[in-house]
Formats: structure tokens, sequence, C-alpha cells
């Protein structure tokens, strides 16, 4: 356990080297403009003060002499306040346009479910197969992770590729990842979740499309009878008597079609506007009260406590497919 505990510390101080994404180097060029940018303003303003310190020297100066009438400099206030600020705008543009590439996956990436949960890290495959603390993508394809806790919130962070972000219990993240090596890249979680926060870890194993092609057609579903999600969805769907109020083909009926209903944007009877995303979807079952879409009534019952969070994953699975 000591010795386990040990590695776990080396990989959490140990230096990233190199970037394994395109991300990951936009990510390391915003730090390095900061850095380079923050060094420049320590040069000037510590050189400036190790200067004036020996030129104003006690011994240097006539004690008798009048101390003299400063007053202000317009031209040199002007600089310093709007060269700072130009940098500050200039840190501000970088950072977002690259965090607005970080936080948009690309159209068609796969999908894979995360569930944290106190000391581990489940991944559930579009196919319906998962795994616990490892996960398997192919190299030079966008991956999309969907995450939720089911306890207290953890933490998803991949140092190799400068990302990282908080998963919350009772909501979904998300985060994405174009691998452009192969290879085996740790896991950790970056928010303090109980005693075993320190061997809370995972791997991402990054392999060549032609190893993950035959890996996915072994693991998955066509060998391992596992359900696939979408499918898994669907299943609950009917089960739930959820099919007759609302439809798959774009018809109405009661509730609003579930053709199209992922991303679209919904007005409700309030007249504000909601994109349907993972966190309405789930909102609307287990609360189906708290929004009413404009045009229906609120006559859907609530599923919370008769559908579980893996159920609520499925379906959204499966209503992506309803496009």
């Amino acid at each position: 356990m000591r010795r386990k505990v040990i590695e776990v510390s080396m990989e959490l101080f140990r230096t990233p080297g190199e970037a394994y994404s395109n991300i990951a180097g936009q990510i390391d060029s915003v730090f390095i403009f900061i850095t380079l940018i923050g060094l420049f303003f320590f040069v000037i303003t510590q050189g400036c003060l190790i200067y004036f310190a020996f030129k104003y020297r006690s011994d240097k100066l006539d004690p008798n002499a009048e101390t003299p009438y400063i007053t202000d400099n317009r031209l040199l206030e002007t600089i310093w306040i709007v060269i700072p600020s130009i940098l500050i705008l200039a840190i501000f543009a970088y950072g977002f346009l690259v965090f607005r590439d970080f936080r948009t996956p690309p159209a068609g990436a796969e999908e894979i479910n995360v569930t944290a949960s106190q000391w581990m890290y489940k991944f559930k495959y579009p196919d319906g197969h998962t795994e616990v603390n490892e996960v398997r993508v192919p190299v030079n394809k966008p991956v999309k992770f969907i995450m939720t806790a089911t306890d207290v919130i953890h933490g998803f962070y991949l140092p190799d590729f400068r990302i990282k972000q908080d998963i919350l219990p009772g909501a979904y993240t998300t985060l994405w990842v174009q691998p452009k090596k192969s290879g085996s890249f740790i896991i950790l979680c970056t928010q303090y979740c109980g005693v075993g926060h320190s061997t809370m870890r995972a791997r991402m194993i990054v392999m060549k499309q032609e190893e993950y092609d035959a890996w996915a057609k072994h693991e998955g579903g066509e060998t391992t009878g596992a359900v696939s999600l979408a499918d898994k969805g669907h299943e609950i769907l009917e089960q739930s008597g959820c099919l007759s109020c609302h439809t798959e083909d774009g018809t109405q009926k009661l509730g609003p079609t579930l053709k199209g209903l992922y991303g679209r944007k919904t007005i409700m009877s309030d007249g504000s506007t909601v994109v349907a995303d993972e966190d309405y979807i789930k909102e609307s079952i287990f609360d189906p009260a708290a929004r009413i879409v404009k045009e229906f009534q609120p006559i859907m019952p609530t599923y919370k406590g008769s559908l579980k969070d893996d159920d609520i994953t499925a379906i959204i699975a499966y209503i992506k497919t309803l496009k």
C-alpha cells in the first residue's frame, strides 16, 4: 500500500513532457505567453528597483539638498495604463480562443460515458460494455467524455494532454481529447474526494486504429452479448411508458417529440429558451414540472426513484440517435 501511494505521488508531481494532442500544444502556448509577459515586467520593475537603489543611496545624496517638487507626467501615466491594458486584453483573447477550442468537440466525436465514484472511474462505451479504471481510444480520432458522479465531486485530469474537468454528482460535464500518439496515459482525480483520493487513478490507452478496431470487436457487444446504450435506452423508454406520450418520428402527442430533441433550442412556457442537453433531459425526467415546454401541459409524472442514473445515460444515448 505504501509503495502504491509513493507511485501515485510521483505521478502527481512529475512534470508533463511532450504535448500529446493539438489542444495540449495550444494550452502550453497560452501559459508560455503569459509567463513571458510576466517575466518581461518582472525584469523591468526589478531592474528599475535595483538601479534606483544604487543610484539614490544615502551616501550619494546631499543631506542639505531640498527634495525636488515632482509633478505628474501624463505621457508616462498613459503608457503604463494603456500598454498593460492591451496585454491583459491580448491574454484574454488568446485564452478565450483556446478555451473555445478546448470546450467544443468536433462533429462526429465518439462518446464515452464516465461515472466517477469513491474511488474509481467506470467507463461505458456506446456498444454497452464497460471498463473500470481503464479506457481505450483510437489515435487521431476525437473522443468526447460525458461525465457524472454518484457521490461527491471528483476530477478528471490528463496531465499529458493538459486538460482537466470537475465531475459533479447529479449533473453532466464533458471533456474531449484527440490523441496524436499512441501510448498509456494516467488519469488523476484533482478533487479531494475522501480517504482514497490519492489512489484514485485510471489509464487512458491510446491505440492504433486497427488495434482499436480488433479490441472493440472482441470486447464489444457482438462477442460479449452486451446491449448498446442506445438500444438499452429505447428499451427503458418502452418499459416506462414514455413512448405513449412522446413520439420518435417528429409527430406530436401529449408531450414533445423525441426526434431531433438533443441539442435543439426549446421554448418554455415562460418564454425562456433552453438548449436540450444532457442536464436538461435528466431534469425533465426527474423533475418534469421544473420547466414546461410551450404549448404543452404539465402532466408528466416524475421518474425520480424509479430510474437510475445509468438508465438516464442510456435514454440520452438513444435520444441522440433520433436526429
